[in-house]
């Protein structure tokens, strides 16, 4: 069961995603409220996977809430919902570590495969967000096309062009007739050769190297 925790000013909206994500077999809302105080009131209790934020909240701006929740939780999973698009935000708040940023014009269907996504310990950035603007890749290294064939292998540049599309690990292992294994085994080894922490230091390096 993946639980969350919603925070989230807008009463209407709130009751409403709650009740849908509810319905959901592996989703449980273990708790809301209507403002960052309250969700740092509660933080050092709250029983929850994923925080699922609205950006803009009447007392806290994103960025300084953010820094707040990683000093106390850092090992939670935060996800931001909002109506922005823009990616100005998202590029600043992705430097704290967010697993999720999702337009509030997402379907059902998008917003619940991308809390699952996010729980199995990916990212989920909805496709209206242009990725190569969130992760300025310009402190990525970036290598010729004869270094990457050193560097990689063909099956590591195909594992690391479906990582990116924001394939899961079975998802890949189906499309590649390989084990999930074997695609965590792929994906360790690019981290690895990349010198890289996580998979958005694998899309940094994708994007700088015309991978994608």
């Amino acid at each position: 069961m993946i639980k969350i925790f919603i925070t989230e000013d807008h009463e209407l909206y709130l009751e409403g995603l709650t009740l849908l994500l509810n319905k959901q077999a592996d989703l449980q809302v273990t708790g809301t409220c209507r403002n960052g105080t309250q969700l740092l009131q509660s933080l050092s209790s709250l029983n929850a996977d994923i925080l699922l934020l609205d950006a803009y909240l009447p007392d806290w701006e994103p960025e300084a809430l953010v820094k707040r929740i990683r000093l106390e939780r850092g090992e939670i999973k935060i996800a931001f919902l909002t109506i922005m698009r823009g990616t100005r935000l998202v590029h600043k708040l992705v430097k704290h570590n967010i697993q999720g940023y999702i337009l509030k014009n997402a379907e059902l269907n998008e917003l619940v495969y991308g809390l699952r996504t996010i729980a199995a310990g990916g990212q989920y950035f909805s496709s209206d967000i242009n990725i190569a603007d969130v992760f300025d890749a310009k402190y990525t290294i970036s290598l010729a096309d004869n270094k990457i064939r050193d560097l990689l292998t063909k099956r590591e540049v195909e594992v690391l062009q479906l990582v990116c599309k924001e394939y899961s690990n079975a998802e890949i292992a189906e499309k590649l007739y390989l084990s999930i294994g074997t695609v965590e085994t792929h994906r360790k080894k690019l981290i690895s050769k990349l010198g890289v922490n996580n998979t958005i230091g694998l899309v940094k390096f994708a994007i700088k190297n015309d991978l994608l």
